[in-house]
């Protein structure tokens, strides 16, 4: 009775913070003083990760396509993401059907429109009603902006103008106007430099990536280059910086009128005009330019005119339904300047920004360097204005309302901006993931959420969201034990813990079935047939999110990215601090590293988040901020790993600053002559020539977690998250093989548990052993398999395992030969009753409405076992293989035993199988491939499917149904 009353209490702790909340989070030491991190006093506990309740459930982006919605449907999904475990969803408004020539969609109501205002406050209602969560994109389609985006609210780029003219003479002349787009230009400075003619000089590298001209890449690209030139060269500037005359004061009506000095003159007119970037993929006539995103002014009357409407027509729902407003990735391109821009400038860097203007038409002032160094310090006043102006804005107004904020800030389109400084506003921090796809095949092109998990740590925040299983290519053909989950496990480890699916999209009825769709994107939605057998793969999310919304993850380094812009965290395995695969680290920008502090020489942040060393940027790069605040750590106590630091790569008090940072770098690195060593000074010490990993194996700190066996060539990631009463592994195998490993956790006294986030079993582990402040496990892993070992009950320190391994060992006892009857849909073109003499694939059949079948089709056998297969104790049926999206449901002598999508495929069948007469039934379905297949090129009418989606020439029948072996297995411990 006690202990169901305290599960209850339990269970009402558990629901009684919603996943929005922060939990109280302090500071404490870790298991056997090994890993001092912040924890949450939240506490994990096996039967709500075997039942998670629905506050940890997924979300989506509910794409609302070209508008084309009604009221029916947005009630219908709302429904089936309620009775399906979702948490919530995002309205996102966008267009797009038509990309990759697919067809158009029926056009809706317009983004904000009275019609759209309509839907909206009825999809806030129903959302209220059914206890979602949600949130909206403030627009239709992304990069912000709309038709109602002037050439003056818009963003801009500097346009410079070139004049000869020959001084010695008062000049009075018209200035050619620089390059106009939209009718909108406005002046910044007339500068005169000495004309000059060059043969053969190089220009400088990078230039239009460094006068942000342009996105210097599209997948969190690598930019601490920007920061360095070549080697400059003695007589290669245009001008030195006394040369530049400032005669703006000459300048008026688009004349000049200024007596010059003797000499070939070079004019500049430098102002500014909008960029050419738009609003992409929008719907209907929600197009037009993009927002100046370095202006709060435009900001701010985009916000009264097209979003503080919208959140009025809600009344008490915004911030309590409606709890976060999105906007998507910053794929805007280049924009350099804004009104005032000047003033900025100064305010931030300490000095007039004009006199440099002319680097921007790739003229080199005073020399080489300074003219790089005013380019870094333009790109970092731009990221300022962009996190402050845009983001800072966004978010201030929206927490007027109680909502947070959850754009996609920080890239992996690399704007000029600095992620984890945008990343400071949300409430969210919302990345991205990819499923492998022909657009991006690469981890480095598909995994971004390592940034954003950082981001969430050093900033205090619970939720780490991602838009996930985006693809471009391929459609209806994911399979989620192979394309799905090896992606999202990939991104739990980089610190993941809230999935927006992408994407769902709305259909109405008239849209028919599969419907519309986007152009991109794993679809995952009530059209899909899989649909109904989708609550096990979301129950294996949501008991992720579980454990992964507990508690905070643990980590030995600390990476200080550095604070140049564009920057861009990338994904985990890039790994520049060099800690991997036994240590894991976050990243700090310049913001949170002059938080840092040292107690008892573990680096922390105010709210208690702890590091064993900070590992510097490998360029030798630090602004004067970041040189002083790491001298003040070192000597406080802290250990710093990096090569001596040789500038500031700005113009911020030069020449004097390159003195303060040497002479602060003497002194803490010496006169470094030897390529690795390490030296003390005050409490604490540098390092340099060393890995973060191989300090602190050398430091006699042992691997948060080690493989200390495995296969050749496998592959496998972590994650350690430490909360109240345990400590807990999320282990992911990225290998598509069953595998086998002996894995080493920097734990001792507890007893160490098995959680499976597939089948929601717990139980302890039997097969360990404890040495030397670490506990030994030898794990079996599924293909693509994952498992939390748990760590929580106290056990004496030299106890062992009972048990030579943790996992039963099957045999095969029979496989189920012959006949096999089938029922498929007849609506769906099947025939009512199949017989299959032996398991073979639908497409391997000659009946067109097998071949092509897509959807469900149930699966029927009667067998008999001998007495001791149906008295054994451990007896399982193994379906062996389902194709194509492997998903199958087992029911045996009538007991329903749920759902599998995950190999092996297997099912425990103790207590249910009998010796005669067993009636097994198996429930398969597959996507919709092979159905739109033998529709290809049939009239409309004679289709069974109806969808925008071009179906290509290209695409193959894809094997599907019961391939087997289906077997029946028994074994013992």
């Amino acid at each position: 009775m006690l202990k169901n009353f305290q599960f209850v209490l339990l269970l009402l702790t558990v629901l009684s913070h919603p996943a929005l909340s922060q939990e109280r989070l302090v500071k404490v030491n870790g298991t056997n003083d090994h890993v001092q991190a912040q924890r949450s006093t939240a506490i994990i506990e096996n039967a709500v990760f075997q039942n998670p309740p629905s506050q940890y459930g997924i979300r989506c982006w509910w794409w609302w396509l070209n508008g084309n919605i009604d009221k029916e449907t947005i009630t219908r999904d709302l429904e089936e993401m309620k009775a399906k475990g979702f948490s919530g969803a995002c309205i996102f408004d966008a267009g797009g059907a038509e990309q990759r020539n697919n067809a158009q969609v029926p056009e809706g109501p317009l983004f904000g429109s009275p019609e759209w205002k309509e839907l909206y406050v009825h999809a806030i209602k129903q959302a209220d009603r059914l206890g979602l969560v949600m949130s909206m994109s403030i627009q239709s389609g992304w990069n912000l902006g709309g038709p109602d985006i002037t050439p003056a609210e818009t963003a801009k780029q500097v346009v410079i103008s070139e004049t000869k003219v020959r001084g010695g003479a008062q000049i009075q002349q018209d200035l050619s106007l620089p390059k106009v787009r939209f009718d909108y230009y406005r002046d910044i400075a007339v500068l005169a430099i000495p004309a000059k003619t060059f043969t053969n000089r190089l220009p400088i590298r990078e230039f239009e990536n460094k006068a942000a001209m342009r996105e210097v890449g599209g997948s969190a690209p690598e930019t601490r280059g920007l920061l360095a030139d070549i080697a400059g060269t003695a007589g290669e500037e245009d001008a030195t910086l006394k040369q530049v005359i400032n005669i703006t004061r000459y300048f008026e009506n688009g004349k000049l009128n200024w007596k010059a000095p003797a000499g070939e003159w070079t004019i500049l007119r430098i102002g500014y005009t909008p960029t050419t970037a738009e609003v992409s993929t929008s719907s209907g006539k929600w197009q037009g330019h993009v927002i100046d995103y370095l202006s709060d002014k435009n900001f701010n009357r985009y916000w009264d005119t097209n979003v503080d409407p919208l959140l009025k027509a809600i009344g008490p729902m915004a911030g309590k339904t409606l709890k976060y407003l999105q906007t998507d990735s910053f794929e805007a391109g280049g924009m350099n300047w804004t009104e005032g821009f000047e003033k900025e400038f100064l305010k931030r860097r300490g000095y007039d920004p004009i006199p440099y203007l002319s680097v921007l038409a790739g003229k080199i002032i005073e020399n080489r360097e300074v003219s790089n160094r005013f380019l870094s310090d333009l790109r970092k006043t731009l990221a300022d204005l962009i996190a402050e102006k845009h983001y800072g804005t966004f978010a201030k107004r929206a927490r007027e309302y109680g909502i947070g904020i959850q754009p996609e800030s920080a890239g992996p389109h690399a704007g000029p901006f600095d992620g984890l400084k945008n990343y400071g506003y949300s409430e969210i921090m919302m990345s991205e993931f990819w499923s492998l796809s022909p657009h991006r095949p690469r981890p480095i092109d598909r995994f971004f959420v390592k940034q954003a998990a950082s981001a969430a740590k050093i900033y205090n925040k619970q939720l780490v969201g991602a838009e996930s299983f985006t693809t471009i290519g391929p459609h209806w053909n994911d399979v989620m034990w192979s394309d799905m989950k090896p992606s999202a496990d990939h991104e739990f480890c980089a610190g993941l813990n809230l999935v927006y699916l992408h994407t769902f999209t709305a259909s109405p009825k008239a849209m028919g079935i599969p419907g519309q769709e986007y152009f991109a994107g794993t679809h995952f939605n009530p059209q899909v047939t899989w649909w109904n057998y989708s609550t096990a793969f979301i129950q294996y999310l949501t008991r992720c999110h579980y454990m992964h919304q507990t508690g905070v993850s643990v980590a030995d380094v600390l990476y200080y990215y550095g604070d140049h812009s564009p920057n861009i965290g990338r994904y985990k395995e890039d790994d520049p601090a060099g800690a991997m695969p036994g240590y894991d680290y976050d990243l700090i920008n310049e913001d949170r590293l002059l938080a840092l502090e040292v107690k008892n020489g573990i680096i922390t942040l105010p709210h208690g988040v702890s590091y064993r060393v900070l590992v510097l940027p490998n360029h030798k790069t630090l602004s004067m901020a970041a040189m002083q605040k790491v001298e003040t750590l070192v000597k406080a106590g802290a250990t710093v790993i990096g090569e001596k630091p040789g500038t500031t790569a700005s113009l911020v008090k030069y020449p004097g600053s390159e003195s303060k940072l040497k002479s602060i770098a003497d002194a803490l690195w010496g006169n470094v002559t030897e390529k690795a060593g390490e030296r003390k000074v005050g409490l604490g010490k540098v390092v340099w020539g060393k890995t973060a990993a191989d300090y602190l194996r050398s430091s006699g700190i042992a691997d948060d977690l080690e493989i200390v066996d495995h296969e050749p060539g496998s592959k496998y990631d972590f994650i350690h998250r430490a909360s109240g009463n345990a400590n807990f592994y999320f282990i992911s195998s990225q290998n598509k093989a069953a595998s086998k490993i002996r894995a080493a956790f920097r734990i001792m006294g507890k007893q160490p548990e098995l959680w499976n986030p597939v089948t929601g079993e717990t139980r302890p582990a039997k097969s360990f052993t404890q040495e030397n402040g670490r506990t030994f496990i030898d794990l079996e892993l599924d293909p693509y398999g994952s498992v939390f070992v748990v760590f929580k009950d106290d056990i004496p320190k030299d106890q062992k395992g009972t048990l030579p391994t943790n996992y039963p060992q099957l045999q095969p006892e029979t496989t189920l030969h012959g006949t096999w009857q089938v029922v498929f849909d007849p609506k769906w073109g099947g025939p009512e009753n199949a017989t299959f003499n032996e398991l073979a694939s639908w497409t391997d059949r000659n009946e067109e409405g097998i071949k092509f079948y897509s959807g469900k089709a149930v699966y029927t056998k009667t067998f008999d076992v001998n007495s001791s297969i149906a008295s054994s104790e451990s007896v399982f049926v193994d379906l062996g293989e389902v194709r194509d999206i492997g998903i199958a449901k087992v029911i045996l002598n009538g007991k329903d035993l749920g759902i599998l999508w995950a190999p092996p495929l297997r099912v425990n069948v103790k207590g249910i199988l009998k010796e005669k007469d067993n009636k097994l039934e198996v429930e398969v379905v597959n996507t919709w491939r092979n159905r739109l297949i033998g529709d290809r090129g049939k009239p409309q009418e004679k289709r069974f499917t109806k969808t925008n989606i071009t179906i290509q020439d290209w695409w193959q029948l894809v094997p599907s149904g019961l391939l087997g072996p289906v077997r029946i297995l028994t074994g013992k411990e």
